[in-house]
């Protein structure tokens, strides 16, 4: 059976504004300016690896621990009361449409922003499956968080499409040996994405999906 696996930011809903906001207000907090650039590296990689681009070798493991969760809690404070507002159009009818097949969140997102999303927009009851980027040892660009998904799922690999917002998404997931629906809400250019759409009103989405899922 053909298994859905969604990634978060950018997929499930449209956060890039709000991440941008709360970095620049975290790492004003220590005393460093974000710029444009350090804004659009943070895409698809995991805290850790964020905190540690913008403050080297200057901190240890701990603080990078430290100021990951509170940007983190800046995040939830900023996107509180505004989930719903930031869903991708046409999730929500996309995700009750295809309700019975296995569905999985994959990201390299905080553990508790994830909880926070699917609660706050209710959408925990279609996603039996979250992976998180804590819950595996290496994060997006490397496949471990979709294999995990895929081996929770019961469900092969090649038998799993993968909503991915970011290069780094995209490789973890081929990597996995899963074929991609890239969101152009990151990027205008995903390579490796074998279809990319706006959102989930596409009228491209539904028959290219019918079309994987009787081949299979």
């Amino acid at each position: 059976m053909t298994a859905l696996i969604f990634d978060m930011d950018g997929v499930i809903l449209d956060s890039d504004s709000t991440h941008r906001q709360a970095w620049a207000a975290c790492n004003r907090l220590y005393g460093l300016e974000t710029t444009e650039e350090m804004l659009r590296w943070m895409h698809g990689k995991r805290n850790d690896q964020i905190v540690q681009h913008y403050f080297g070798d200057r901190i240890d493991a701990a603080e990078v621990e430290a100021r990951g969760r509170a940007k983190e809690r800046l995040y939830r404070e900023i996107a509180a009361g505004s989930i719903e507002q930031m869903l991708l159009p046409g999730l929500r009818a996309f995700l009750e449409r295809h309700r019975d097949l296995p569905m999985a969140v994959g990201s390299n997102a905080e553990p508790e922003n994830v909880a926070f999303v699917l609660e706050e927009a209710g959408l925990r009851r279609y996603f039996p499956v979250v992976v998180d980027g804590h819950q595996v040892h290496r994060p997006k660009p490397h496949p471990d968080i979709y294999l995990r998904a895929a081996e929770l799922l019961q469900t092969e690999p090649a038998d799993c499409i993968v909503f991915e917002d970011s290069h780094a998404g995209v490789a973890a997931a081929r990597a996995a040996g899963m074929r991609v629906i890239g969101l152009g809400t990151t990027y205008g250019n995903l390579p490796g994405a074998v279809l990319t759409i706006d959102n989930f009103q596409c009228g491209d989405l539904e028959p290219w999906l019918l079309a994987q899922m009787r081949a299979v």
